[in-house]
């Protein structure tokens, strides 16, 4: 398989982004090397072709700038087993400027005492931002984790607030 890669950069922090010509796979984590992408997705041969990814960089500035709430570009999710994809399925759901817990992802997953193991696919996103995993807390109402690092989902969250 092959993914095209870019990047953009945002607040002094640069991106990997990496898709294919159905859409976006992948975003990176801020200032992450380029074999970030290949923890996602070890298959894959990267070809760099930023014309592949410039239109979700556009949304991505778009969006982390406050001049748009959603990332509405193509997705190509090619991995994940069907819970995960389930769980990514429901965390495209939770609106703007909202946030649930792991419990409550759970639930409307349909698998109510698989909290951990949802915690483990929400933790697996390879679209961090554009599926917004940044939503999800722990259910003291700490931040819990995120790939992308603590600061940038305080960011995040303040910037939905």
């Amino acid at each position: 398989m092959q993914l095209d890669y870019g990047e953009f950069t945002f607040n002094h922090q640069h991106f990997y982004l990496a898709g294919t010509s159905k859409g976006l796979a992948f975003v990176g984590s801020p200032d992450a090397d380029l074999a970030e992408i290949s923890r996602f997705f070890p298959q894959a041969t990267l070809e760099p072709n930023q014309d592949t990814v410039q239109v979700a960089a556009d949304a991505l500035v778009a969006y982390l700038s406050g001049q748009a709430m959603t990332v509405d570009v193509p997705l190509d999710v090619i991995n994940g087993t069907p819970l995960q994809r389930q769980v990514w399925t429901i965390l495209q759901e939770i609106p703007y400027g909202h946030t649930w817990n792991y419990t409550q992802l759970a639930q409307a997953v349909g698998r109510p005492t698989a909290v951990r193991a949802v915690a483990t696919a929400v933790g697996k996103n390879p679209l961090m931002l554009v599926i917004p995993c940044h939503r999800i807390l722990r259910k003291d109402g700490a931040l819990g984790g995120f790939r992308g690092g603590l600061p940038l989902k305080r960011q995040l969250l303040t910037l939905e607030a």
